[in-house]
């Protein structure tokens, strides 16, 4: 008797699941042949599939005919209790740490080896950031990413140290240097970067631990020089991170 040799069926789930995971912070919208590529589905699957997602809302057809991520779907993500929970608790300490320093304000969570930015406050005069809310940006190479990745699972630390990825010129791409860093993030209770990610940008994060003493996420913040103010913006982030911490169920 020959062998079963039939594929597994993909679930309609996993289906309409690679269509949104199709759209990424460089890929915001997608002809149908584009996200039917990225999404490892035929055409005429896909077109059916983007038909009924746009029919919901969850996807948005525009005139050019390339599609976007609907309102739906973003309606949807601000009830994730990462949303409704800590984004509602940090929001004064943010918008404290903004009104002193009147730079941008992060306040990301670890996303499997990402950094996710849960939020971000930024004015006309704030360091041009890469960052955006519901982003995400490599942990190696962000304040915020750094101290993630500080007191993430050591596979996790495994996974990033094995893949270092150069964004700029001071990107710390050595795992050896990079593993030295989160040992000093573990010990001092912040964590620096200095261009690491963008040019001209440097950052200072902290972490924000729950009542039980377990790093929940990480406030940072992005200035142009660390040289004169390091000290002073480590000891704001603490405050603000330990109000946080406190403030949560």
């Amino acid at each position: 008797m020959a062998g079963n040799s039939a594929q597994p069926r993909v679930s309609v789930t996993s289906r309409v699941m690679a269509v949104f995971g199709a759209f990424d912070e460089e890929h915001r919208s997608l002809t149908l042949t584009a996200l039917a590529g990225r999404a490892g589905l035929p055409l005429p699957t896909a077109h059916r599939f983007v038909a009924e997602l746009v029919r919901h809302g969850a996807l948005v057809r525009l005139p050019s005919g390339v599609l976007v991520v609907g309102r739906r779907m973003w309606e949807l993500g601000l009830l994730a209790p990462v949303e409704t929970g800590l984004r509602h608790v940090a929001s004064p300490f943010l918008n404290d740490l903004y009104g002193a320093t009147l730079e941008t304000v992060h306040l990301a969570v670890r996303d499997g080896a990402s950094a996710l930015y849960v939020e971000r406050i930024s004015g006309r005069s704030s360091v041009p950031v890469v960052s955006q809310v519901g982003g995400r940006l490599p942990m190696h190479s962000t304040g915020v990413g750094k101290v993630l990745l500080a007191y993430a699972p050591d596979e996790i630390r495994v996974e990033v140290l094995g893949n270092l990825g150069r964004h700029t010129p001071y990107t710390v791409t050595q795992p050896g240097l990079l593993a030295e860093q989160l040992r000093r993030v573990r010990c001092d209770g912040y964590a620096t970067t200095r261009e690491e990610m963008t040019l001209g940008a440097c950052s200072v994060a902290v972490p924000i631990q729950d009542r039980r003493g377990a790093t929940v996420a990480a406030v940072g913040i992005v200035v142009a020089d660390l040289e004169t103010n390091q000290s002073r913006l480590v000891a704001a982030l603490k405050v603000a991170a330990r109000g946080i911490g406190r403030s949560l169920p």
